[in-house]
């Protein structure tokens, strides 16, 4: 049997990576909002 979620690098990427983030404003407000948090990963 497989399990429930098996999630694929390419779609991860595409939706929630640095350059799909830096796309639009409010892409662009996320990653600012995680500087100023101090995160260590800005995105995926």
């Amino acid at each position: 049997m497989k399990r429930t979620l098996e999630g694929t690098n390419r779609k991860r990427k595409r939706t929630s990576g640095f350059r799909a983030r830096m796309r639009n404003p409010d892409g662009q407000n996320v990653i600012k909002a995680r500087r100023r948090k101090g995160r260590y990963r800005l995105a995926v």
